[in-house]
Parts: C-alpha cells; structure tokens; sequence
C-alpha cells in the first residue's frame, strides 16, 4: 500500500459563542483542527489531526504541508517496518528543525501526520489502534520509539523489559475494559466563563450521570474561584474527587498562595500551577502544596520535559497531549517514562477528537505499559463528539472500548464541509457575553 496524497483542511468550530472551552489562559478559544487525510493507492484512506483553538490553525495548516514531501510516496509497509526512523525523518529534517525542533508549530504538524499514519495502519490491520499496539511484542512496542536525549532516564532494554513484565495479564486487562471501561473524569462543568448557576446546573447533572470526578477552571479572581470551587464542592459532594486547573497563569509563589488558599475544598490535584516549560517552578509549587498532586503536560512540548519533570519529581500526573507530542510514537516514550518513573497518566482529552485520541492512549497504557489503575482517570469535554464518525462512547463516568478499525480520527464529510475555514470566514464574532473576537 502506498501513499499517493496528503490533503490537509483548516477546521474550526465556534465554541466561543458560548464560552465551551473557556479558562484563565484562553478566555474564548475556537476548538480548531489542523485535520490530514492520506490517500494510498486502494480504498484505504488514513485520518488526522492535531488540534489548536482557533487563529493560527493556519500556521500548522502550512506547517503539515511542508511535511508533505516526505509523506507521499512512501509505503505503509516500509513506514510501519521502521516506525522510530521514519518518525526521526520528520522530526529532525535537518532544515524544518530550524523553526522548532521538537517543539511548536512543526511539532504539532508532525503530531497530526503520525496520528494519520498510525490511523492507516490500524484501518490496514482491520483494528482500533489500541488494540494494534496491543497485538504487538514488547520488542515490537520498543522499536517505534525514537529514545534519543531520553536514553539518561530510560534505555530500550530497560523499556523491554518492562513491557515484557505486564506481558502476562493483557488478555485479562482487554477483557476488563470491555467489561467496565475506563475511568474517567468531567472537564464540562467547570469552564470558565460559566455562570455559579450552569456550574450548578451541570454538576447536579453530571452526579445523575454516575461521574465520581469533576474538574474547575481557577487562575481568575481568588474570590471567584474560591466561590466557584465551593459551589463544585457543595454539588459533587465530600467523597467524589475534584481537580482544579489553573492553565499556566500563576507565578511560582502565587500557585503556592492560591492552591494552598483552595486546599479547604480537598482539590485532588492542582493543574498547570505554572509556565508549561518551569520544571524547577513545577517542583517547588509541587514540594509546597502536597499532599496536593501537581499535574501538567498538556503544553510539554515533547518528551525531554516530560523526562526532566518526572526526574526533578516535579509532578505527580503525568497529562500528556496526543496533538502537543508528535503522535503516538513519541506517546509511547512518555507512557514509558511516566511508568518507569511510578506516575499515573491522566491524559489530556479538553478538545475537538483529543477524547477520541486519548481513549486509545489510556487503553495501551494500562493494557501494555503500566498495568495499573490507581489514579488513572481519562478527561472527557462533552463537546464535538457528533461530528466524528466514531465518537466516544462514555458510561457511567467511564470510557468505553472502541472496536471500530483506526485511531477515531475521522470527521464526517458534511462537518468538515460546514467547518472548513477560509480567509473570508474571518469576520470578528460575537461571544456569549458579547465581547467582539478577532
């Protein structure tokens, strides 16, 4: 099977009309995809997409054209044989780095490409990702893994022979998630720019539904958020777990102040306290605050961060991105690191397709990797799921195991008609609240 085209589409949906999405970072942000289709020579068409929040989906939209050169042309059985290589070419273009090597607009690029290999893979094999990898060796597992500046914390051999350790017992795992699924827990009650009585509204909602874990948005007024974290607490009640998320805005000193100030509502960890790429910041705020954790890593740009952050023991969930990291293959490094290091993974899902993403990554973690429930929990953003033609399903407060053949990366021709944007589309527009964007 061979490549013989990559088409890439600008998507973007407006979430900021009714603030869906909204934190102390990113106060109106448009869920946007930087989406890839890659056509081949049979029937077989592969999907993906990394994902922005609205302007600049362009800059990634140019960024995997750039890469297009190396994709085309290439065949699947060639690609999927040397799968850390083949990333490594994409990766380390000797000319692309230049613009941000492992990092930025470039790395975000090659996430949407990987994931749209790895979801023509799994079409190919007829499988869910998940399911793929799980098929797999644990020498097969180490060779997709590019484990270069890693290789201090964790080597091949090392990694194998941890794989191979939970080798025993998958079919047991596989056999338990399709039986009660994976946990899960709720970003959809706590957006930011919701008003006390949707938060309440949602909450009493989201209790009915059978969650056990909410999370809030913080890093606005303290006022406001203590009010606001309160309310959650009153609603979800004393034993269910409840997360706050501060996005990046705090100073090192004031994450300590304000989790500390928040610690009467029994937060279970504190998110993105501060700066993304502070790892000695993350480790003082997270030497302060436990037994509150410090979770982060849905702005790590790439393994070296996540390797130094689980070395300086600067957190204690590891959240990574499906789209930040460059797709799966370097995923597969994280999951590895985070079990090496004895971090739960709790990836981040608050985005268009992340959920259908990150029920894949959860599944391989816990099947292959770490085997391992305990304070493991998979975001899930009610949002957008309609315009997937696999879209997750959630049970009780738990993801349930996809069967259909891919990574759930595909969006329905007509939402990607309706949502395809142009320079012409870029109008300002109307928030909730009335405030004029663009």
């Amino acid at each position: 099977m061979r490549i013989v085209g990559l088409d890439v589409e600008d998507l973007r949906f407006p979430t900021s009309a009714t603030l869906a999405g909204s934190d102390a970072m990113n106060r109106a942000p448009d869920y946007s995809a930087a989406y890839v289709v890659l056509r081949t020579d049979t029937s077989v068409e592969g999907h993906g997409f990394t994902f922005t929040i609205g302007r600049g989906n362009e800059l990634c939209v140019a960024a995997i054209e750039a890469l297009r050169p190396m994709v085309v042309g290439q065949d699947l059985g060639a690609v999927t044989g040397e799968m850390s290589r083949f990333w490594r070419s994409l990766a380390g273009d000797s000319q692309l780095r230049w613009t941000g090597p492992e990092k930025g607009v470039v790395h975000l690029a090659l996430a949407a490409v990987m994931n749209a290999i790895w979801d023509l893979w799994a079409r190919a094999e007829g499988k869910p990702v998940w399911r793929l990898v799980a098929d797999m060796t644990p020498a097969q597992i180490v060779s997709l893994i590019d484990f270069r500046h890693i290789i201090d914390a964790l080597s091949p051999t090392e990694a194998e022979a941890m794989l191979a350790a939970h080798l025993p017992g998958r079919r047991e795992r596989i056999a338990m998630l399709a039986d009660r699924g994976y946990p899960a827990y709720t970003t959809s009650a706590g957006w930011l720019g919701y008003t006390d009585t949707e938060i309440r509204r949602l909450c009493q909602t989201g209790v009915a539904e059978g969650w056990d874990a909410f999370k809030i948005k913080v890093g606005a007024d303290a006022a406001d958020d203590a009010r606001r974290c309160a309310i959650m607490r009153a609603e979800i009640g004393p034993d269910r777990r409840l997360m706050i998320d501060a996005n990046q805005v705090w100073e090192i000193d004031q994450a300590i102040e304000r989790t500390t100030a928040l610690s009467v509502y029994d937060p279970w960890w504190i998110e993105e306290p501060v700066s993304p790429d502070d790892i000695l910041g993350h480790a003082r705020v997270a030497r302060a605050v436990r037994p509150i954790r410090v979770a982060t890593g849905e702005q790590a740009a790439n393994r070296v961060i996540f390797k130094q952050l689980l070395q300086a023991d600067a957190i204690d969930v590891v959240q990574l991105d499906n789209c930040r990291l460059g797709g799966l293959n370097e995923v597969l490094a994280v999951l590895l690191l985070a079990a090496k290091f004895g971090k739960p993974v709790c990836p981040h899902a608050g985005g268009v397709g992340l959920c259908e993403y990150a029920q894949h990554v959860s599944a391989i973690d816990y099947i292959c990797i770490s085997g391992s429930l305990d304070g493991r929990m998979t975001e899930y953003a009610g949002h957008l799921h309609e315009h997937f033609v696999d879209p997750v399903r959630i049970e009780r407060g738990r993801y349930r195991l996809t069967s259909a053949p891919g990574f759930s990366a595909e969006i329905l021709p007509a939402s990607r008609a309706r949502y395809r944007f142009t320079i012409a589309d870029s109008a300002p527009m109307k928030t909730a609240s009335g405030t004029i964007l663009g």
